[in-house]
């Protein structure tokens, strides 16, 4: 039983990182009409009304809800699920995206150290040796010469949002246990409300119907399904390995970007691979032949 919890949840966390990564080459046709910090608000906002939606259908038991006693992690899910994006979009403003995308990979190991430090997190050799390799393997997919490689302030701000968002999936796998249709919908909703805040603070304007409905629509599906798959498998897994597993999203973004928009895959892509593969079959041995010690 334990043994099918744990395919179940690994297959889950894969499934997230599919529905996050259809969204990378499905954005720019929004970013066309919706400015960037308004996109990310609607698509958060998308996710939390939509599964709020679902929570109406299907109400929360009493004791699945979230509690008084979890409104520390509550607040700091949401509160780094806005400073996360702002700090990334502050970031690119000062250096080169493709450095942003090679500094993007420190997420997987600031995850896990702090699910280690702060969480108490047991994490084994093998799976600290996969997180290695799937870091490696995303640095090479991202790598685009050692002129990318400049540090600057931009370069702190990307390091603060990746620390941003491994504190948040630490604060959110504190939350697991709970109804995960309701963490979704507060996630989604306060996010996406504080994002547009920023977005309206920095002279975006909201976009029209034709535009505003698709983008919800895809933050249901991309943001609302993925993040509500990766709670799931936290809560069997823990954020370390959950992480691990939905690394794999800018693999299956630069497919999806071939096969919809014929965007070219990097020159690094086969042996990033590689990397990722290896990464991933450590953490799948990991995970079936141990059971995840969490607290």
């Amino acid at each position: 039983m334990k043994q099918h919890r744990r395919i179940t949840a690994i297959l889950a966390a894969l499934a997230a990182a599919a529905l996050y990564a259809v969204s990378i080459p499905l954005s720019p046709f929004l970013l066309r009409q919706v400015p960037p910090v308004m996109l990310a608000g609607l698509l958060y906002l998308g996710a939390g009304v939509g599964m709020g939606l679902l929570g109406i259908i299907h109400p929360v038991p009493a004791q699945q809800r979230l509690t008084r006693s979890l409104l520390p992690y509550t607040v700091g899910m949401v509160v780094l699920d806005i400073a996360a994006p702002i700090l990334l979009m502050l970031g690119l403003s000062r250096t080169a995206a493709a450095h942003v995308s090679l500094l993007g990979s420190f997420e997987i190991a600031a995850t896990a150290v702090i699910a280690l430090l702060l969480f108490r997190e047991r994490i084994s050799r093998r799976v600290w040796a996969a997180i290695a390799l799937i870091t490696l393997a995303v640095g090479l997919l991202s790598f685009e010469g050692t002129g990318s490689l400049r540090f600057s302030s931009g370069s702190l701000l990307v390091l603060g949002a990746c620390l941003c968002w491994g504190l948040e999936n630490n604060c959110t796998r504190a939350l697991s246990q709970k109804s995960t249709v309701q963490i979704v919908t507060v996630k989604g909703i306060f996010s996406g409300l504080g994002s547009l805040l920023v977005a309206f603070l920095s002279g975006e304007a909201l976009p029209t119907l034709r535009w505003l409905l698709p983008a919800m629509v895809l933050g249901f599906l991309s943001y609302g399904l993925s993040i509500y798959l990766y709670v799931r498998a936290q809560s069997v897994l823990g954020a370390a390995r959950t992480s691990a597993f939905y690394s794999v999203n800018p693999f299956l973004a630069a497919a999806f970007s071939l096969l919809l928009l014929r965007q070219p895959l990097s020159p690094a892509y086969p042996y990033a691979l590689v990397f990722m593969l290896l990464g991933l079959l450590l953490t799948v041995r990991e995970t079936l032949t141990e059971a995840p010690a969490a607290k």
